[in-house]
């Protein structure tokens, strides 16, 4: 058999979301933004915590 390989289309089927970007450096921002404020939020937790053990 001498066909050639199938075709597969190389573009996606339904046209791109523009704003794809956009929104997902949103998240990541709001990811890291939520990580910095339970990282905060621990440290004081922390500080108390000692403050109240040697109390």
């Amino acid at each position: 058999m001498d066909r050639p390989p199938p075709y597969f289309p190389q573009s996606q089927l339904s046209p791109s979301d523009e704003n794809r970007y956009k929104k997902f450096k949103l998240a990541i921002g709001l990811l890291i933004f939520a990580a910095i404020l339970l990282l905060i939020g621990a440290g004081v937790g922390i500080y108390y915590l000692i403050g109240w053990a040697f109390a």
